[in-house]
């Protein structure tokens, strides 16, 4: 046998059990360094997702501040955005929580509880609109009483600039239930209510004891309008309710020579190959006249071609066909069923000296010939009644600080009864002058 207290032979078998042990160790280093490798990976890629989405909620938070003017909201969403990030860099002041349990409402949940909150309100911003219009003043006339508006003997219409002696104010109120971006490729829909509100002068408050009817509200507007229904015609309103139709007007005298406006529905805008063109049922009646068939009404049928490119501007041709139906009044007067139609031509050019140009002609007979779905005084005659009217409109603007509006109108009436002569109304401006130094006089 071997003699096993050979020293040489010692040293051999602890080196042969040194290397058989080496490649145990070696492996397990290895394996150490990996684990750190993927452990400083994880960290760099824990910190570079928490490092981005601080810079993206400071960045959300400096947006949605600048677009919120309340400075309460601001400063919330700052405050949560600084805790969020204070919380993911583990600067947070607050106690922190132990490991494995949650906060009760983590800090991100309330920024985005709040960004959701505003994301409405914006929502709710745009989808509501207000417009409005208003005119206060007051006056006296040569003798020191109140002032009364001047109006041309025989003219349909006053004229305004400090001829208007009430205050008078319209508030519009519009809402957009659907695509108040307007999309063109989703359908939009809007409702718009406009209230009206008068007073004379002589009060700014409700009316006093032993006055007269010296405030006056009225709901002049109410109606829905859709868009974008129809594909090939993307541009085409539908509407229903009562509104301000279309109206046409010389804003010098506040004379709307043609207003039907009313309760009904219709069509605008719709394209054809020449121009647009609008189709619309509109109606009125006269509450303080009734017959056996009830209250006196008034149907018309509106079609109207606009956008025509023409010669130094834009034609358009405007028809109506109206119809009243009759009866016998509870005082006995008989007032006959009346057809009527009327039409008008018109030309304007937008772009003219700074301003625009308009000339119409019109013309109506029986129950259209007021141009108009209001009813006139029913009479045994009103099938028979014409009028004839001419209006040209101009407004001149050089510049920002002077502008100009000549108008002209002409117009030629008959009430339908053989014994009436017709009743003219055009003046120049001699007439006009002689006719305000005769009122003033009077006065």
């Amino acid at each position: 046998m071997p003699n096993s207290s050979n020293p040489k032979r010692v040293v051999w078998i602890i080196a042969v059990m040194f290397l058989g042990v080496l490649p145990s160790s070696a492996q397990q280093t290895d394996e150490l360094q990996k684990r750190l490798e993927q452990l400083k990976q994880q960290y760099e890629q824990t910190t570079r997702e928490l490092q981005e989405r601080i810079a993206a909620l400071e960045e959300q938070v400096k947006k949605e501040s600048e677009a919120n003017q309340n400075a309460t909201k601001k400063e919330g969403i700052v405050s949560a955005a600084e805790d969020a990030k204070k919380v993911a860099l583990g600067q947070s002041d607050q106690k922190q929580t132990r490991q494995g349990q949650l906060p009760s409402e983590p800090t991100y949940q309330s920024l985005r509880d709040a960004e959701t909150k505003i994301e409405k309100l914006e929502e709710q911003a745009k989808s509501f609109e207000f417009h409005g219009y208003f005119r206060s003043g007051y006056g006296l006339n040569s003798r020191g009483g109140q002032q009364v508006a001047f109006q041309a003997p025989g003219a349909d219409a006053k004229y305004r600039l400090g001829n208007e002696t009430e205050t008078y104010a319209e508030l519009i109120f519009v809402n957009n239930w659907l695509n108040p971006e307007r999309d063109s490729n989703k359908v939009w829909m809007k409702t718009e209510v406009l209230i009206s509100g008068n007073t004379t002068n002589s009060a700014n408050f409700a009316n006093f004891p032993g006055s007269i009817g010296n405030d006056q509200i009225r709901l002049r507007e109410a109606f829905v309008q859709v868009g974008n229904i129809l594909k090939g015609q993307p541009g085409a309103r539908f509407w229903a309710g009562s509104r301000y139709y279309r109206l046409q007007t010389t804003y010098l005298n506040d004379f709307f020579y043609l207003d039907m406006s009313g309760y009904g529905a219709g069509v605008e805008d719709l394209k054809l190959g020449i121009g647009k063109m609008s189709v619309a049922y509109l109606a009125g009646a006269r509450p303080d006249v009734t017959t056996q068939n009830g209250t006196y009404a008034k149907s018309n049928i509106d079609v109207r071609l606009y956008d025509v490119k023409a010669p130094g501007g834009t034609v358009g041709v405007w028809f109506n066909f109206a119809r009243a139906k009759g009866g016998t009044t509870q005082t006995g007067t008989v007032i006959p069923t009346s057809n009527g139609y009327a039409f008008a031509v018109g030309h304007q050019r937008l772009e003219w000296h700074g301003g625009y140009h308009r000339f119409v002609m019109q013309y109506g007979k029986g129950a259209a010939s007021n141009f108009s779905t209001s009813l006139d005084d029913p009479t045994p005659f009103l099938k028979s009644s014409k009028r004839f009217r001419i209006v040209e409109t101009l407004l001149l603007q050089p510049n920002d600080r002077f502008a100009i509006m000549p108008i002209f109108v002409y117009q030629r009436a008959k009430d339908g009864n053989s014994k009436h002569d017709w009743n003219q109304w055009n003046r120049d401006v001699p007439d006009l002058l002689n006719s305000a130094i005769s009122h003033l006089q009077s006065d």
